[in-house]
């Protein structure tokens, strides 16, 4: 692996200062020796090669957006909505959806909860490709948006996990679609949603985001999160953008419970 980066090096960093040749090197090395040392494997299966495999990424329960609810995304809700509509609405303190739609690439279930979990909780930041991946390939074509943001963590988990999960899939996403990527939304000051029911959830994420001062809004926007399970953050999320003068609101998420 080196060997090679190395034979290929001059014609890549011709325009490179010193110290930038210097700093590309180091960081191949690096990786060479980690990847010796601690050799990539899938989240799923385990095998060698690939933070998540062909075989592995080819069997996961990926959602059917021709029996999802064109509002909310739920997965077989495209007759008659369990997730939106109006006493549900009513329950989470709303009157209609307040983004303009909402896609997610697959069901939440093992597979795909694990798949989350080496993603946020251990630290496998590379599956963020792998992941935007997936939902670059779920969001219709007929959706207009001038960026993408994202549903940022919050300042405990910030700083647990080294890194913003939403922010990372976020930017993936938006070279794939090459769409701008805004920091729009400051971290919420909330506790964390899992393990809270869905009461508990839409209490705990009420009135918690807010728009970063001085920041110029995009007039449309594809929201970003990981999963969504009642909505509750997606709908507070999408309604502060609203509310701040965003004119339209698309959501996307990498599962769906």
């Amino acid at each position: 692996f080196a060997l090679v980066a190395v034979q290929g090096f001059p014609a890549m960093v011709s325009r490179m200062s010193m110290v930038e040749r210097i700093q590309h090197l180091s960081r191949m090395a690096a990786e060479a020796a980690a990847e010796t040392l601690w050799p990539t494997r899938c989240a799923l299966c385990d095998s060698p090669g690939k933070v998540l495999c062909d075989r592995c990424a080819n069997k996961l329960p990926y959602i059917d957006w021709w029996r999802a609810c064109r509002r909310c995304g739920s997965p077989y809700g495209y007759v008659q909505c369990a997730s939106c509509n109006e006493l549900v609405l009513k329950s989470m303190g709303y009157t209609s959806v307040p983004f303009a739609g909402c896609a997610s690439s697959v069901l939440y279930t093992g597979d795909t909860g694990q798949i989350v979990r080496v993603f946020k909780d251990q630290g496998e930041q590379r599956l963020a490709r792998d992941l935007a991946s997936a939902m670059a390939r779920t969001i219709p074509p007929v959706w207009e948006f001038d960026a993408v943001t994202y549903v940022p963590a919050t300042l405990a988990a910030y700083r647990y996990r080294g890194y913003d999960h939403a922010q990372l899939l976020a930017e993936a996403l938006s070279e794939q679609l090459k769409k701008p990527c805004a920091s729009s939304l400051a971290r919420p000051k909330v506790r964390d949603q899992r393990g809270l029911s869905g009461i508990g959830r839409i209490q705990n994420i009420a009135g918690s985001f807010s728009v970063h001062e001085g920041v110029t809004l995009p007039r449309r926007v594809l929201l970003i999160d990981d999963v969504m399970t009642t909505g509750a953050t997606l709908f507070a999320a999408s309604s502060e953008l609203l509310r701040s003068g965003v004119m339209e609101v698309f959501c996307a998420t990498f599962a769906r419970v």
